[in-house]
């Protein structure tokens, strides 16, 4: 460990050296991009994802993308999905939404049935226009912590000394093995294949996830963008053939067939779950994604887990570099993600569990009615980072209107700063730090002024995180309350997680 402070010769300077391409370290890189955190990110590939991997952003992760300008990008080229069948023998058993139908303060609810893929191309291009390139095809030789932070040396030779690093780089993390943070994966003996491809079936084939029901409920069918549709196949043995799991859909479909005239991609995963025992060490470390948490695919957890991490993480890194915050701040990203991971971890367990165990023989609908009971973290709208009311609550979305121009609620929080959003005819002089964007919006229709017809938090002056979570709140006859609030030495607090 160098604690010398002083640099080898050669050396970059950064805030954040960001170590893994996929979506996670992308979006992170993006995010300090949008803050004006200098982000250097490092990846062994060649380029951005192809094929294959995650297929699915919730309700909560398109929230996200609308809060930072990538929904437009990627809302048209997805497929939007919200209902669950359960088929057997050939015929309808039942279906389900209701989950979704039951949200409040949420335009879009939905999964975006879309590949991985396209987020990261997406991502990549963005960085690639504001000169902010992946270096790829460069694997990082040591971390080393100092005085000033890290000091980073790639294979290339490069160093980058750099005040934080983040840890994006995976399951297999060398993050997480270089500063030894306890990882211990639970491994059930539930393995299975995963085809991407174009069907040819006399199936009655709808946008919807199928789960059919056997034995066990061991195919589920989720549909894709474009032509492609994708597989699960429960094989529960690491040694198959790609011919023996589309044999197994054309069982559990049975009397109708399928097959495919194109295989676009597969792979065949066993499961593993695991929560890092740490996600911020040495004050300087942070691991986001499956760097700090992986399991079973089932719910679609996975990505949209990683993406919130980092919308969670990279606002807190520039209130503290950009805005001199207290580095505390920065212990309220474990105190906030892990519990959410762990809750993620036994809702993807109970839901592959299902699928082979199942007291009643019905896995199927046990599974929907899992969902059902775990929508919360499914959709990701049951997220919070409190125990009750308003305060750690996400932000609910409705329209605002101003002259003849309507907007969502949401197009008005800017994720570089807080938001004070005043909702009431109320007159103040009070003076915001210039990190806090001040929006005050009238219950009735004034000339040149937001205003809105919801009720949700009539009379409330509501201070919004760049997350858009809810920080504090208050009546708008204490609305001097939240002043003090907004100091920068009072952004410190960790909230309680509860779904």
């Amino acid at each position: 460990m160098n604690t010398s402070g002083e640099l080898p010769m050669s050396t970059r300077v950064a805030d954040v050296v960001v170590v893994g391409a996929g979506p996670v370290g992308l979006m992170c890189a993006y995010l300090g991009q949008l803050c004006g955190i200098d982000v250097v990110v490092i990846d062994k590939s060649e380029g951005p994802l192809e094929v294959g991997r995650a297929d699915a952003l919730n309700a909560r992760t398109l929230q996200f993308l609308e809060l930072v300008g990538l929904f437009d990008e990627l809302y048209p080229v997805g497929k939007t999905c919200n209902t669950s069948s359960v088929w057997a023998d050939g015929k309808f058993v039942s279906r389900q939404s209701k989950w979704w139908d039951q949200l409040e303060g949420c335009l879009h609810k939905h999964f975006l049935m879309i590949g991985q893929s396209h987020l990261e191309k997406l991502l990549d291009g963005k960085l690639r226009e504001i000169d902010a390139a992946v270096k790829r095809s460069t694997s990082i030789e040591s971390i080393e912590t100092n005085s000033t932070g890290c000091l980073t040396t790639l294979s290339t030779g490069e160093r980058i000394q750099s005040r934080y690093v983040i840890g994006a780089d995976g399951a297999h993390s060398f993050v997480r093995d270089r500063f030894e943070i306890p990882f211990e994966i639970t491994r059930p003996q539930i393995v299975w294949a995963v085809i991407d491809g174009v069907i040819e079936t006399d199936f009655p084939k709808v946008p919807e996830i199928i789960v059919f029901q056997a034995e066990t409920s061991d195919v589920a069918w989720i549909p894709r963008e474009g032509d492609i549709d994708r597989f699960y196949v429960r094989m529960d043995t690491k040694d198959f053939t790609m011919d023996e799991a589309v044999a197994k859909i054309n069982r559990a479909m049975q009397p109708h067939t399928l097959s495919f005239k194109e295989i676009v991609w597969s792979s065949k995963f066993a499961v593993k779950e695991s929560v890092a025992e740490n996600f911020f060490v040495h004050d300087r470390v942070f691991l986001v994604g499956d760097a700090c948490h992986v399991h079973s695919v089932n719910g679609g957890q996975g990505l949209n887990t990683g993406l919130a991490d980092a919308f969670n993480l990279m606002w807190k890194l520039n209130m503290v570099l950009n805005f001199e915050a207290p580095k505390e701040l920065l212990r309220s990203y474990e105190a906030e993600r892990k519990p959410v991971a762990l809750d993620v971890i036994a809702t993807s367990g109970e839901l592959v569990r299902s699928t082979k165990f199942s007291a009643s023989g019905t896995h199927a609908e046990d599974y929907v009615k899992i969902v059902e009971k775990r929508a919360g973290n499914i959709t990701g709208m049951g997220v919070r980072y409190g125990d009750s009311g308003l305060n750690g609550s996400r932000l609910f979305d409705f329209e605002v209107f101003n002259d003849n121009a309507r907007v969502r609620l949401y197009s008005l929080v800017d994720y570089t700063k807080f938001t004070l959003l005043i909702f009431g005819e109320c007159k103040f002089d009070l003076k915001f730090p210039e990190f806090v964007k001040v929006i005050q919006i009238l219950p009735n229709e004034v000339q040149g002024e937001f205003w809105t017809d919801s009720r949700q938090y009539e009379n409330q002056a509501v201070l919004v995180r760049p997350d858009s979570y809810i920080q504090e709140s208050a009546p708008l006859n204490k609305i001097d309350s939240l002043l003090e609030l907004c100091s920068i030495k009072k952004l410190n607090s960790s909230k309680v997680y509860s779904a």
